[in-house]
């Protein structure tokens, strides 16, 4: 047998190794993360300020702009500073951080966006039963099973790739600590923990997108039964911006997740992870905040109550 050393820390190779595109690409990742900390956090805020977002819908929309900011940062922050200043060590115990909270936020998100589904489901197929539906007690038991599922699932995949040796080459070609590409560096047969990550995650992604299929295919069928076109156009209204950001998420998901890494390609990989782990988080507010009426009111209302404190103070 080799004498080989267990791996202590990896080598995040990154997006590219090209040096005239450091800085762009340093400059551009910026740009997109300060947009999705300040989108997500002025949701969450304007939420918390305006009671007329008190509810099931926007209890939702919290949270999710809270998991599309925590799986951001887990993994932006990193890449930035590898952009800028070249570092691209990761100790061993924080690769396993970075891959715990990015794939416990980004399942989590997966199962709140199966919650808002169902929410829109029960508000406009049962609208005169919605109140008693959508309950502060079952959106709260809806969103904590969201966390605590996906927290125990993101365990298991942690378990699953570190309980494996690490003693050959330790240079992840990937810009994170994402499962798949850490699994492939093991010198330990793999093979289970592979069939268990794709079998895991397909289960996350199925289960949730079959509760958002179901729920909009009774949407659809009360929305070509009413007869009010104002009816027509509020039901439509008020499920076209969780449609856009399903298909964005799931999209990517499919694609990334849902099939073994055996025929992966890590360029292709790279790209898609780059829209995942971070142009969603920043799409999300923007979806919610430009095609959605109540949003943009409060934050007009937030605006000229800033302006008037401002005047005031003058």
């Amino acid at each position: 047998m080799e004498n080989d050393t267990e791996v202590t820390e990896f080598i995040l190779l990154g997006l590219t190794n090209v040096p005239e595109l450091q800085v762009p690409l340093f400059i551009m990742f910026t740009f997109i993360y300060l947009i999705s900390v300040v989108g997500n956090l002025g949701i969450i805020i304007l939420i918390l300020v305006d009671f007329r977002l008190h509810t099931p819908m926007y209890f939702f929309l919290s949270n999710l702009s809270l998991v599309d900011f925590c799986y951001s940062t887990a993994v932006t922050p990193k890449v930035m500073a590898g952009f800028l200043v070249g570092d691209k060590v990761i100790s061993y115990n924080a690769c396993a951080a970075q891959m715990f909270f990015f794939a416990a936020f980004a399942t989590v998100e997966n199962f709140l966006l199966a919650s808002m589904a169902y929410d829109r489901y029960a508000a406009v197929c049962k609208p005169l039963h919605y109140t008693t539906t959508m309950t502060k007690g079952v959106c709260a038991r809806l969103a904590i099973g969201s966390y605590v599922y996906s927290f125990l699932n993101a365990s298991l995949h942690i378990r699953d790739t570190f309980i494996l040796s690490f003693c050959k080459s330790n240079l992840v070609p990937h810009f994170f600590c994402d499962v798949p590409a850490v699994m492939a560096l093991s010198c330990s047969d793999r093979h289970i923990s592979e069939q268990i990550l794709v079998l895991v995650a397909s289960f996350n992604i199925f289960s949730a997108l079959l509760v958002i299929l179901i729920s909009y295919l009774f949407i659809f069928v009360t929305i070509l039964k009413m007869h009010s076109s104002s009816g027509y156009q509020k039901a439509l209204s008020t499920c076209a911006s969780h449609l856009t950001a399903v298909s964005i998420f799931y999209g990517t998901a499919i694609f990334m997740y849902s099939q073994p890494s055996s025929s992966h390609s890590m360029d292709t990989d790279k790209i898609a992870s780059v829209f995942y782990t971070m142009v969603i988080p920043m799409l999300n507010p923007l979806v919610y905040s430009l095609r959605n009426k109540e949003v943009k009111n409060a934050f007009k209302k937030v605006v000229e109550k800033a302006k008037l404190s401002l005047d005031f103070a003058l």
